[in-house]
């Protein structure tokens, strides 16, 4: 399927610099153009590629002045990269939707399964399992007891939703997720550690993405949710009876112990932890690697560090501490020139 500048440009209300009935109909990164080809230009560091890019369209901010002449039509908008984010919808959108329930897929007779669904191969949907309108159940997908999958959610391969569990509209799981494993629950005893039964359940509202390998572990009593718009990088861990706010995004690694409630609007960075227990506010920014061992008060602030501190007294502590060695030398000739000033002054 093939678009003109000219269609691009209505769709995105951006302006054409160049030949408005040039086609594309591939994407590229702008360092791997090629003819037919639509490529974006947003970060300043990949500037020098546009001069040489082989793709036929790229995306520029409207601020964007090339400094010499440029082949490809440039179409400029308000932000090139949320643009081609749109783009990439409507390429997506626009593939044929897989729809079908494969004679070797098993639904239970008492699940209840909605129109335009896609049930593939070795699927399981257990009993009074309730698949709603459009959802996609790629193969070994496991939809167990009376778990609820909301309209056109998609379940990739090997992704596991336990019993009870509630998964909204337009959810995301990919490969080898597990939504409502039991909470890491044990009581200690003289004979070792007892199971603590997880009688909770986990939910994701509508339009959350979960990453493969991800685990939102199930509530000991009541929920573990994650609210609406939230989305989770690979290889998370979200542990019982923690609650995520709306548009939080964490990239991959981050743990969250127990009971833990974090804000709206947040972003985590890889390999984040969280204590159990604490409460994180809205629009908090966590930088990779940092333990937070404590509630971070509050709105809208970054932290970094372990244990977690303001970013920017963070970095000067980082500064600070790439100079110890020399401060080690100076305090300790120092030290040594105290100490013959105090012989002198005792003679």
């Amino acid at each position: 399927m093939e678009f003109s500048a000219k269609q691009i440009a209505e769709f995105i209300q951006g302006v054409i610099v160049g030949d408005e009935n040039a086609t594309v109909h591939t994407f590229a990164k702008i360092e791997e153009g090629v003819p037919g080809a639509i490529s974006f230009l947003s970060n300043p560091k990949y500037t020098h590629y546009i001069y040489d890019t082989a793709s036929t369209i790229v995306l520029v901010n409207k601020d964007f002045t090339p400094e010499k002449p440029v082949k490809a039509t440039l179409i400029k908008v308000d932000n090139a990269y949320e643009s081609v984010a749109k783009l990439l919808t409507l390429y997506e959108m626009s593939k044929p939707k897989k729809t079908g329930i494969s004679p070797l897929a098993f639904i239970s007779p008492s699940a209840k399964i909605g129109k335009d669904v896609y049930i593939a191969e070795f699927a399981y949907v257990g009993d009074n399992a309730v698949i709603n309108d459009g959802v996609s159940l790629y193969p070994h997908a496991t939809v167990c007891e009376n778990a609820q999958i909301g309209e056109k959610s998609i379940l990739y391969p090997n992704v596991t939703v336990y019993h009870d569990c509630r998964i909204g509209k337009r959810c995301i799981l990919h490969a080898g997720s597990v939504v409502g494993a039991d909470g890491f629950g044990f009581a200690p005893t003289p004979e070792g550690y007892e199971k603590i039964p997880q009688i909770g359940i986990s939910i994701l509202e509508d339009d959350v993405e979960i990453g493969a390998n991800t685990c939102i572990d199930r509530a000991t009593m009541g929920a573990t949710i994650v609210h609406k718009g939230v989305k989770l990088d690979n290889l998370i861990q979200v542990a019982h009876n923690v609650e995520i706010g709306s548009h939080t995004v964490m990239a991959s690694q981050v743990g969250i112990a127990g009971s833990t409630k974090v804000g709206e609007w947040c972003m985590f960075g890889g390999q984040v932890g969280l204590a159990g227990h604490i409460h994180v506010g809205n629009r908090i920014n966590i930088g990779a690697q940092s333990g937070v061992a404590g509630t971070v008060k509050g709105d809208n602030h970054s932290i970094m560090g372990s244990p977690a501190i303001d970013a920017k007294q963070f970095f000067k502590c980082a500064a600070a501490y790439k100079s110890l060695p020399e401060m080690y030398k100076t305090i300790s000739q120092l030290q040594k020139e105290i100490e013959d000033l105090k012989k002198q002054l005792n003679k």
